[in-house]
């Protein structure tokens, strides 16, 4: 593809790149969601493993999008935007391994469901930057971009007072000290996979803000 074509915004890779990224995402908020169903039935690790490749496809996408942007002078939009993005969407995916990670090492007879809603949210959060990320490559999607961004700020709202009511049942409780101590650390890692949400689209609200 010529620089001419590049420069008139024909050529499309960051573009695919980005939403590949969202996609990632996505799917890992995904297999995070079907880990409830098989903690008690002897699949846990297939899961982690799922999300562990899941992480290292992601990655390989991180690592592209930096390769291109060495590689070519002309983009389709600035190069920080498109390196901050990227970056926060990977982001993402590596805080939901953690919170894999962490659930698979959840003391004996702890009762997962208590996270479930916070989980939920998590997913819904990654598809709203999944449709926040699929809508930068029109440039012409401000107010559907800034409505969706609203959407990710009530989420995140949403999400920040369940945790509270969560500690405040946990800090209230007579809990195990270890018990209270995963139960914090659980509920703070999803309350940052949810944050870096927000954080991915923040970039794309501010991308949308340029253009509009």
């Amino acid at each position: 593809m010529s620089a001419l074509q590049r420069i008139f915004g024909r050529d499309t890779k960051f573009y695919d790149l980005l939403e590949s990224g969202a996609a990632a995402a996505k799917q890992s908020a995904s297999i995070l969601v079907a880990l409830f169903p098989k903690l008690s039935a002897g699949g846990s690790n297939e899961i982690l493993s799922d999300l562990s490749q899941e992480r290292r496809k992601h990655k390989r996408i991180s690592q592209r999008t930096t390769e291109e942007l060495c590689q070519n002078f002309v983009t389709p939009l600035e190069r920080e935007d498109i390196e901050a993005l990227s970056t926060a969407l990977y982001k993402i995916t590596k805080t939901v391994e953690k919170i894999g990670e962490r659930l698979l090492i959840s003391p004996p007879g702890t009762d997962l469901s208590l996270v479930s809603r916070q989980i939920t949210m998590l997913e819904k959060a990654a598809e709203v930057v999944v449709t926040m990320v699929t809508q930068i490559r029109a440039k012409s999607h401000g107010e559907e971009i800034r409505d969706a961004y609203e959407r990710l700020q009530t989420i995140e709202g949403d999400a920040d007072k369940l945790m509270n009511e969560l500690l405040r049942e946990l800090y209230h409780g007579s809990s195990d000290a270890r018990v209270v101590v995963f139960w914090k650390d659980l509920y703070e890692l999803l309350e940052k996979g949810i944050d870096r949400c927000r954080d991915a689209g923040y970039v794309v609200f501010h991308v949308a803000l340029k253009y509009s």
